[in-house]
């Protein structure tokens, strides 16, 4: 994994994050095949701070040809079928601000979940100057910081546009979720959000392509179509399954990108790339018609930041 600043725009910080193989090639995997933009206020519009969890020791671990002072953070939740997580944070985060000063880390896990770990530690650390002047870059492919999406929810009793929006601030990032209001900026308030550091969720997403299957879900045996949404028209993958519920017969259906990385979905945070861009149950009623119990489907979705900077 490689993060790079790649454009500071004051209180912004543009990060690029790539995954690629031990050679540096592309993988093949589909969640991680393209890098990630990643805005991050390099300040906090309110203070943030999320805890580390586990018993704490001292070290004087060296990494990148530094020798850091640091603490060690060891959580194991094996008796419990969670997982061992060990680590090691700098006191001093300095040029490591972004992550919190993380050094090395480690997640292993056991018991019934799958067995698996994933281990983390800094390589190599470079500093570029503060003359150096880059213009921000497009949102194509946001991490989710800088961008939102809707989705209409017409599933009893709910029937409402939900709106979720991303922001990030000096090593968390910030997700809220709620109605989507009428005009105005569309994410314009963070202040009731929870806040996750955003090494975590850099993590997770190897972690989530090892537990997840291949793209799309349900393999290439649904039927193939296009996702159109106002000018928006996405090759799409539709997969059904039938079901029997209380004895009356149900089709599940959800609608899939072909390829999430599509041109047609810039701007999409990655979280909605990887969901269903519509989902749908249908129940056979009298004489074998169909008829909609309810379904979503994404109905907007793009970059904020820009917009009412």
């Amino acid at each position: 994994m490689q993060l790079e600043v790649v454009s500071v725009q004051q209180p912004w910080v543009w990060v690029r994050v790539a995954y690629t193989d031990a050679s540096g090639g592309a993988l093949s995997a589909v969640r991680l095949a393209k890098d990630l933009l990643v805005p991050v206020r390099s300040d906090e519009t309110r203070p943030l701070d999320v805890p580390h969890s586990g018993t704490a020791s001292a070290e004087s671990p060296s990494f990148a040809g530094r020798t850091w002072e640091a603490l060690r953070y060891v959580s194991d939740q094996r008796p419990v079928d969670g997982p061992l997580r060990s680590s090691l944070y700098a006191n001093d985060s300095g040029p490591l601000y972004l992550t919190r000063g993380l050094l090395e880390a480690t997640v292993e896990t056991a018991g019934f979940r799958t067995p698996g770990r994933l281990h983390l530690s800094l390589q190599e650390l470079n500093e570029g100057s503060p003359a150096t002047r880059a213009p921000a870059p497009a949102l194509e492919r946001p991490l989710g910081p800088g961008a939102y999406y809707e989705r209409k929810v017409d599933i009893a009793p709910t029937h409402e546009v939900a709106r979720v929006c991303f922001t990030a601030e000096r090593g968390y990032v910030l997700r809220t979720e709620g109605p989507a209001g009428a005009g105005g900026a569309p994410c314009s308030d963070f202040s009731q959000a929870e806040p996750e550091p955003l090494e975590d969720l850099l993590m997770s997403l190897p972690w989530e392509v090892l537990s997840s299957g291949g793209w799309p879900p349900g393999g290439a045996s649904g039927a193939r179509g296009t996702f159109t949404e106002g000018s928006r028209s996405v090759p799409a993958v539709t997969d059904q399954r039938p079901e029997d519920v209380d004895g009356t017969q149900h089709v599940f259906s959800e609608t899939y990108a072909v390829d999430p990385w599509a041109p047609e979905l810039a701007g999409m945070p990655y979280e909605a790339r990887f969901q269903p861009l519509a989902s749908g149950t249908e129940r056979t009623g009298t004489g074998g018609q169909r008829e909609s119990v309810g379904g979503t489907r994404l109905v907007n979705w793009g970059p904020w930041l820009g917009a009412q900077e």
